[in-house]
Formats: structure tokens, sequence, C-alpha cells
């Protein structure tokens, strides 16, 4: 999947100053359209590092209401964490409806740096592309939204990013020794990415690979399709508004079926009870 992404695609300046504005303040309206729609909005960022997640998490939410949403960056797990299922520390993060998820790293972690490096054995990161399909399908199952972004740059450019924040007095405290190690077993990681948008594109949770080499490209990729996304998913729950039973939406939608069901069953009641001559219990 990742080599059919075009690495050096770029966005002139000029078309991202005219094109950005519009989209951002589209987001901002969406975002109060699905606050009132109560669809819990999940926006997650895999790939490499360097390649820009947490700069364009920041570049989303500047244009957001910050009482309508929570970012949660990456981390181990901690020792309480550990006792449970890998999948456990994130369900205790899902959005409330109405709110938005963004995750600077994610349960991916598990057939990703927990594989590589590994921390688990082959048998338990095997078993998580399952799981994860399973989860993400429960999810999109209980009306919330998941959007799936894997961030893609060459191991030359991770390479040149990685030295230019050393240089960098603000950033360098970034760069581990972890992340040159990385660096040099590129392939690997590509290996294991690779596995795991195979494994993981599904239908009701695809993946949006996005090459992020030009960061103008990777804003504006990134921008519009959480827009189109988050109009999809307003589309699809005022289309069907019981399906999420537990929603305002679905309350009203129900209670105005129930009352047309209950004219019309009346009304049967009386054609029938008129046609038999039998009394009508308003006439006894």
């Amino acid at each position: 999947m990742l080599e059919t992404l075009d690495l050096e695609a770029k966005v002139p300046r000029a078309r991202l100053s005219r094109v950005l504005p519009g989209l951002q303040d589209r987001l901002r309206q969406l975002q109060y359209e699905v606050k009132r729609a109560e669809v819990p909005t999940i926006v997650l960022f895999e790939g490499w590092d360097g390649a820009g997640k947490s700069t364009v998490i920041q570049r989303l939410t500047r244009c957001l209401d910050p009482r309508a949403f929570r970012e949660y960056p990456g981390a181990p797990p901690s020792e309480l964490e550990k006792r449970y299922h890998f999948l456990w520390r994130y369900q205790a993060r899902l959005p409330e409806d109405g709110q938005m998820a963004f995750f600077d790293h994610s349960w991916y972690s598990r057939v990703l740096v927990e594989r590589v490096e590994k921390f688990v054995p082959r048998k338990q990161w095997s078993l998580a592309y399952g799981q994860i399909n399973e989860f993400e399908r429960w999810l999109c199952d209980d009306g919330q939204m998941l959007v799936k972004f894997f961030l893609h740059i060459s191991q030359q450019e991770q390479k040149r990013r990685l030295r230019a924040m050393e240089k960098d007095p603000v950033e360098r405290w970034k760069v581990q020794r972890e992340d040159w190690r990385r660096n040099k077993r590129y392939e690997k990681w590509a290996e294991a990415a690779e596995d795991m948008l195979a494994k993981t594109d599904t239908p009701h949770a695809p993946w949006t690979p996005v090459a992020a080499t030009d960061f103008r490209h990777l804003r504006l990729t990134v921008f519009q399709t959480l827009v189109t996304r988050l109009e999809q998913a307003l589309v699809q729950r005022q289309s069907a508004p019981a399906e999420v039973s537990r929603t305002r939406l679905a309350q009203e939608t129900t209670k105005v079926e129930r009352g047309r069901r209950e004219k019309a069953e009346a009304a049967l009641v009386r054609s029938v009870a008129k046609d038999a001559g039998l009394p009508l219990e308003d006439e006894a």
C-alpha cells in the first residue's frame, strides 16, 4: 500500500493559503454539528517518527473548540495497564457521544513497536490483527466514527529530519537514541507497517496513507479527508436516526414512529369494528 504513494507530492503555498482557511472553518462547523448529532469521533495517527503526527494534530485542533475534544499522545503502558488486555487502556479513552478524540499513536502499537522491538511474543502480535478488527467493528457498530491516518516518509527523509531536530535547540530533546536505531532498521518497520495496513484496512475502518514529505500536502490531505468523513458520518446518522438507540435523535424519531403506528393501529381497529357492527369504545 505504501509503495503506491508519491512521496514527492507537493502542494504550492498559494494553493494551501487559498484552500485551507475554508477547510478550517468547515471543520469547526462540523465539530458542532457532530456534537449535536451525538456522533463520537476517533482520529488516530500512525507513521514514522518525525513524519509530523503531533504537528498535524496541533494544526487540526487549533481551529476546534477545546471543550469538545481530547488529545492523547503515545506513551508506554503503565504497570496498571499492563495487567489488562492491550486494548483496555484505549477503551477507557474513547470519546463520549458528540466528542472527538485524537490519538498520536494508538492500539496499533501492538503490531508496530511491540512487534518490531519484540516486546511481546509473535503469538500475541499475530492475534492482535483480528482483535483490532473486531474492536473497530464494534466501534463502528456502536455508532462511532473512526478515521485512521498513516504518515509515510522515506528512510532518507526521516534521517534528514532527525538531524535537523538535533541541531534545533528547541526540538533536540525529541530525538532519542532509539530514533536513530529505528531509522537503521527502517526495512523491518516498513514490513510491519505494510502487514498492519494490509490486515486492518477494512470497509468500516479504512486506512488513509498520506505522503508526508511535503508538510503542506500532508496538512491539506488530512484536513480534506477528515472533513469528508465527518460529512459522511452526519449523512449516515441523519438517514438512519434510530440506528444508535441511546441518542436523543433516535429517541425523538422512535417516539414519532411509535405515535404513527399507534394511530394506524387505532384506525385499523375502528375500521374492523365498524365492518363487524361492533360498538366503538368511545361510543359505548
